[in-house]
């Protein structure tokens, strides 16, 4: 069966997880939990993407992150294969570090962020790597730590988490601590690694007795939500892919969309595919990067190859056209005039 494609939207919240080839070790000490950490924060902070819970594992890793100015598949690209090349140095070993694909479950933020923090920040406990909620509080390579103020992450997000619990910090610490407590004593680490409809439903028995009162649940198990977040979701994810298809059934590719937007912005194009630092020439440079990835579906590693860029500055052109856009008011439709 063909892997489905990965749903991703601004502002959407993923649980990833990530695990080594063959379960093997991703992290052998502190130095590489240290580069890994570097990095992310890195690349958080570049791309304004808020961190809401981490946790690192051995063989594994989790992440809760709500997307910013890239997409997360773009930002997971750069992490892993950064840190990949970077372990492989250091330990002089050669090879695919990580499994073939990471997990990324698209979330239902009001229903299951609370839920998530918690399972994320109670995984080194339940891998054994501390045996009590007090150790929980001293490990480094795990958000809880951080929430509770022991010390501050820049790309970390703290106070909105907290301002869940109560309205001053120390309230909010005690009623977050209280709420791990209350999992732990009751053994309740609720399986939330991945989508679907027994996650989304809280198990089996659920599903039963909703199919008993005749309530038919949507599911996909790239979503972690009830059933009108999962039906949402899929009807914006159709909706981009049919506008997708409407163009390219009308033949409109880059070439099209790079003339039509020269003659719009009445510039040269030959000068907005090369490396022009002119305000005017950047700003439709940026229109086409932000339409041509984001209408058109072309991958922004694509894109980069024709207008002489590297990804990550066609990544950055993105978001930028995507607010010269707004603010002007300008769609392809217009500009192409389809």
């Amino acid at each position: 069966m063909p892997r489905q494609a990965r749903i991703d939207a601004p502002g959407a919240l993923h649980h990833i997880i990530c695990r080594g080839i063959e379960r093997r070790p991703i992290f052998r000490d502190d130095n590489d939990r240290d580069d890994f950490v570097r990095r992310l924060s890195t690349l958080l902070l570049e791309t304004n993407t808020r961190c809401y819970a981490w946790a690192l594992i051995p063989n594994h890793f989790h992440l809760l992150l709500k997307t910013g100015e890239i997409p997360i598949a773009m930002l997971m690209q750069k992490l892993l294969t950064g840190y990949a090349v970077s372990f492989n140095r250091r330990h002089d070993r050669h090879g695919h570090l990580f499994q073939n694909r990471y997990k990324s479950i698209l979330c239902q933020e009001d229903t299951y962020l609370l839920q998530l923090v918690r399972y994320i920040h109670l995984n080194p406990l339940k891998a054994h790597i501390v045996t009590t909620l007090e150790e929980l509080k001293s490990y480094r390579y795990c958000g809880h730590r951080y929430l509770l103020g022991s010390d501050a992450l820049s790309w970390q997000v703290t106070k909105e988490i907290l301002a869940c619990f109560a309205t001053t910090a120390a309230a909010a610490k005690l009623k977050y601590q209280t709420y791990l407590e209350d999992a732990v004593v009751d053994d309740d680490f609720a399986d939330l690694s991945g989508g679907g409809l027994l996650r989304s439903t809280g198990g089996w028995e659920q599903v039963k007795q909703l199919r008993d009162d005749g309530i038919m649940q949507k599911s996909d198990e790239r979503i972690l939500g009830d059933s009108e977040f999962v039906e949402m979701v899929l009807h914006n994810e159709g909706e981009k892919l049919k506008q997708q298809a409407y163009y390219h059934s009308r033949g409109i590719d880059f070439s099209q969309l790079s003339a039509s937007l020269a003659e719009h912005f009445a510039v040269d194009e030959a000068e907005c595919l090369s490396a022009s630092k002119k305000p005017a020439i950047v700003k439709v440079r940026s229109l086409l990067c932000f339409l041509a990835v984001r209408k058109l579906g072309m991958t922004a590693t694509a894109v980069a190859v024709i207008v002489n860029m590297t990804q990550p500055a066609v990544s950055r052109s993105v978001e930028r056209g995507r607010k010269i856009a707004e603010n002007m008011d300008i769609n392809l439709e217009e500009v192409i005039k389809v």
